[in-house]
């Protein structure tokens, strides 16, 4: 199950666990990646909090937590490339796994048509 947030975050939810990354949207408005930041394994984020930053030739960038939780996985090979966000955004490059705090509230965000209509 895909959600998505107005912050252009896509987020894969299995079980209690959300696969976080930015959507292609996002990506190809910031342009080619050149640094990622990631947030450290074991970092308790509130939703809506910073949890990543993105820095391309045209601007820097923050990600933030979609939802409340725990972060238990972050993507090192983005880190080391992080062109696999531009090449393979919502494959590849995701950015890293949460253990939410309550896997219900992923239902306020919005499905992928929701998403798609908010970007035109």
């Amino acid at each position: 199950m895909l959600k998505f947030t107005e912050d252009h975050e896509w987020l894969k939810i299995e079980g209690d666990v959300a696969t976080v990354g930015i959507t292609e949207h996002a990506a190809e408005q910031l342009g080619d990646l050149v640094f990622v930041e990631l947030p450290e394994v074991g970092a308790k984020l509130d939703q809506g909090g910073e949890a990543a930053t993105v820095e391309s030739v045209k601007a820097a960038s923050d990600v933030y937590c979609p939802l409340a939780g725990e972060i238990i996985a972050v993507n090192q090979a983005i880190a080391d490339d992080p062109s696999l966000v531009n090449s393979d955004p919502t494959g590849e490059g995701w950015f890293f796994k949460i253990k939410l705090d309550d896997a219900s509230s992923a239902d306020e965000l919005m499905s992928e048509p929701a998403y798609k209509a908010m970007i035109g």
